[in-house]
């Protein structure tokens, strides 16, 4: 902090804002495949990004060289970078978008990082391979942990002082199993397992084991289950599955700069329009859907954005209406809507821009059991397995890895390839049961994409088991 103070302070240009944002990134991965090592990574990454306000336009500038003299020159080239793409702004921003803000955050690790050795990395995979080996059927078992600490620094000339220390852990595992021309993979949902905390939460004794035994059986039970069927029925979603519906028919389409039109280029737009907000109908009258990085463990809880902006819990969508968007102070100011602080970068050699965080659906009344007591046909449905969604993020088509059917109230046969489709809208507005906090669950991915030049970031999604009404379902031949 006291060296990007010191850049700050020694600088001499005309600018009406700078900021420095550092960061050193540490991170390992391990994995093994039928219990054999197959990958060992380890990396250290740091360096700092310099932003710099002038007449109104921004621009960026990074480098590696963590001194006054290296800070300086990416001050410089950051200044000249702004002025000369001053004359084709399309907004002019004032200091006001980066207020002076004090402060820390600090994930909690029982775990951290230091502690995990590689014996003992290996030693647990090796086991959780074994243990997904529960018949002869299972081809391959496969599993992984990859783990990441984190501290970003922000200083600016506006008296800014930011320090986070982020503690990353994501562990997997898969299990395939075939029977002639029949394959069948179940996971623990692949990379949704991805939590803010040390690696504890490979570790965690009974509750891990029983995991590995059910995913390897449910692996081998998909091979005799029948293809689920083609209808239109009440379907309802696993919390893992959510999580997934919710970050490609909400988060997406509600990131303000895809609406401005930045990113079409790319990762392509929405349909969701600027007048929108406060009076589009997205879903029903049970949807209520909060942008929330306050929530412990949650993968992309912060206190500040990578702009300095202050993090706090907002409604996006309440009672199935649209309230806010996805967007950072300049998104906001050249849209003219409401949005939150999101604005982050993959690292220190990128810019921050709109991205998702923590977007969670809030829980309702109504325990597991009663939503499927409730029902007399329908289908259960968990795990990611597919994704399929238009540009504009409004008509869609995703696949799951275990399903089973619902007759008179209880959950009866597993069906194996189960798939849905609908329109984000049609979706979210048939949605008529929402179950209660102890079906709402935490997962997340490491893996979202996004920005030219690309941008890898870590979003967290909860939910509670949800059931919709009236959905097209169909199995792997439809």
């Amino acid at each position: 902090m006291d060296l990007l103070t010191e850049a700050i302070t020694s600088l001499d240009l005309p600018a009406d804002w700078v900021g420095i944002r550092a960061t050193r990134e540490e991170s390992v991965s391990r994995s093994q495949r039928d219990g054999k090592p197959e990958g060992n990574r380890r990396s250290l990454q740091q360096g700092a990004m310099v932003e710099v306000l002038v007449n109104g336009q921004m621009g960026y500038a990074a480098t590696n060289r963590l001194t006054v003299a290296g800070l300086r020159h990416a001050a410089e080239l950051a200044y000249q970078q702004a002025q000369a793409a001053a004359p084709w702004r399309i907004h002019a921003f004032s200091p006001e978008i980066r207020p002076k803000v004090l402060g820390v955050y600090q994930t909690f690790a029982e775990k951290p990082l230091k502690t995990l050795t590689t014996s003992h990395a290996h030693e647990l995979l090796s086991r959780i391979c074994q243990g997904l080996k529960v018949s002869d059927q299972i081809v391959q078992a496969s599993a992984s942990l990859s783990a990441k600490e984190i501290d970003t620094w922000l200083v600016s000339s506006s008296g800014t002082q930011v320090h986070q220390k982020f503690s990353f852990f994501t562990p997997s595992f898969s299990a395939t199993a075939q029977d002639g021309p029949v394959v069948q993979t179940r996971t623990n949902n692949g990379r949704g397992h991805a939590y803010q905390a040390g690696w504890e939460f490979l570790d965690m004794g009974d509750e891990l084991w029983a995991s590995v035994q059910r995913i390897g059986e449910q692996a081998v039970e998909l091979l005799t289950a029948p293809e689920c069927p083609d209808m239109t029925t009440t379907l309802v979603l696993a919390p893992d599955q959510m999580m997934l519906q919710i970050h490609e028919s909400i988060g997406h389409p509600l990131e303000l700069d895809r609406i401005l039109g930045d990113e079409r280029n790319y990762a392509g737009g929405s349909f969701v329009k600027p007048e929108d907000f406060g009076q589009l109908q997205y879903g029903s009258e049970q949807l209520n859907v909060t942008f929330d990085p306050t929530v412990e463990q949650e993968f992309a809880s912060y206190a500040f954005d990578d702009t300095g902006a202050v993090a706090e819990r907002q409604y996006l969508i309440r009672d199935g209406v649209l309230q806010r968007g996805l967007g950072s102070h300049e998104s906001q100011a050249r849209l003219g809507v409401p949005g939150v602080a999101c604005a982050r970068a993959t690292n220190w050699d990128r810019p921050p821009i709109d991205r998702m965080a923590n977007i969670n659906v809030e829980p309702g009344d109504r325990p597991f059991a009663q939503i499927i007591g409730s029902l007399e046909d329908g289908v259960y449905m968990e795990a990611n397995r597919s994704w399929s969604i238009d540009d504009q993020r409004f008509k869609f088509q995703f696949g799951c890895e275990y399903a089973k059917r619902i007759r008179n109230g209880e959950l009866a046969e597993t069906v194996r390839n189960p798939n849905y489709r609908a329109t984000t809208p049609q979706f979210w507005r048939s949605l008529s049961q929402v179950g209660d906090r102890s079906t709402w669950q935490v997962f997340g991915t490491p893996y979202c994409g996004k920005g030219e030049p690309n941008q890898i970031i870590r979003v967290g999604h909860g939910a509670p088991v949800c059931a919709f009404d009236q959905i097209e379902v169909f199995g792997g031949a439809g």
